[in-house]
């Protein structure tokens, strides 16, 4: 029987983040792949939107998730970068909708709570955790890399508390 696949998403224009993990039967889990998805910054909006899309999709359709865990967005002053990030976003949830795999949100709260234990725990604190949960043996990079890492961590510690609530 094959496990099942998370996909955490940190989504971003310039890079996003992608984090693919699997849970064994004893309860490890395991990095699939990681890494990101640039697209280059001269380049017109449209194309690199496209870029985005094509490159997720591939993705999707080489490690198939059942389930996907993605970053709420989060801005308190600029609005262009809120804007762009929104757009790279629409073009996630696209694919993931096209290929009928639930979408769950996190608020970076929620991320930190779930992999670190506190809420208020730094991006070093974060990579450090999430390079243990999945035994990596270094932090993954980059950046965005990790946190879509954590996000999917995230989301199979959700679900397995949400199962145990079921099972009582």
């Amino acid at each position: 029987m094959e496990l099942p696949v998370v996909v955490g998403i940190d989504p971003g224009l310039a890079a996003t983040g992608f984090g693919f993990i699997q849970q064994d039967s004893a309860g490890v889990i395991h990095a699939v792949d990681y890494g990101v998805i640039s697209t280059p910054a001269g380049m017109p909006l449209s194309f690199r939107l496209l870029i985005l899309y094509q490159a997720f999709k591939g993705l999707i359709e080489q490690y198939r998730p059942q389930s996907a865990a993605v970053e709420k967005l989060f801005f308190q002053r600029n609005v262009k970068t809120a804007m762009s990030v929104g757009q790279a976003r629409g073009v996630i949830l696209l694919v993931l909708a096209q290929y009928e795999i639930e979408v769950v949100e996190y608020t970076p709260l929620e991320i930190k709570q779930a992999v670190s234990g506190y809420g208020g725990a730094d991006k070093g604190q974060m990579q450090q955790m999430v390079s243990l949960i999945l035994q990596l043996g270094e932090i993954p990079q980059p950046d965005d890399a990790a946190d879509a890492l954590a996000a999917a961590i995230c989301h199979l510690h959700s679900r397995r508390i949400q199962q145990m609530m079921i099972d009582q």
